[in-house]
């Protein structure tokens, strides 16, 4: 299993060590809007990806004595965020049980680097609605891996899902997005 960055390693042993409130705020800082995204992403509201968001920040506060023994940090977070998510879904939705399979996705690439930003607005239009054709499973691995920078094995682990069942999600969305816009922009 990879090894979180040193940096986030160092913040993570002042947590636990010293219980360093200002190593605590570095790591909100650096995984906060993530997990915010990927809430957003599954719950559709910006007040409960924030408060799902906060609670995995807290939760991460409140276990930090034992964060040293994670061995991704990363993982271990969007995991709960996942968790807390779903819970919160189950509990305001009139049905017995939601799964993830049944969530809608939306991929926001407003959120994307720099250098994806720049795509003209035409393009980045199109691209916006062939990834709302997207299956959902495909989406939220399309989401985590291009839109969040996770790895394959994350993604994988978040999901709770294989590798290869993640290549293949990733594969499809590629597949169907390439396709959609290939006719889109008749680029045969």
């Amino acid at each position: 299993m990879p090894k979180p960055p040193a940096d986030l390693t160092s913040l993570i042993c002042d947590i636990a060590l010293y219980n360093s409130e200002n190593a605590y705020e570095k790591l909100f800082k650096n995984m906060f809007p993530a997990l915010y995204r990927f809430c957003h992403c599954l719950l559709k509201s910006r007040e409960m990806a924030e408060e799902v968001a906060n609670d995995v920040m807290i939760t991460l506060w409140k276990n930090r004595a034992k964060l040293p023994e994670v061995q991704n940090i990363k993982v271990y977070a969007f995991v709960i965020a996942k968790n807390l998510c779903l819970n919160s879904l189950n509990k305001h939705s009139r049905r017995e049980l939601i799964f993830l399979e049944d969530i809608e996705i939306q991929i926001v690439l407003d959120t994307l680097n720099p250098e994806q930003i720049l795509i003209n607005d035409e393009l980045k239009r199109k691209l916006e609605q062939a990834t709302e054709a997207l299956p959902n499973r495909c989406k939220l691995v399309f989401k985590l891996i291009k839109e969040d920078g996770l790895s394959y094995k994350e993604t994988a682990e978040i999901l709770n899902i294989s590798t290869k069942t993640v290549d293949a999600h990733l594969v499809t969305a590629v597949k169907k997005l390439t396709a959609i816009l290939k006719v889109e922009f008749n680029l045969m």
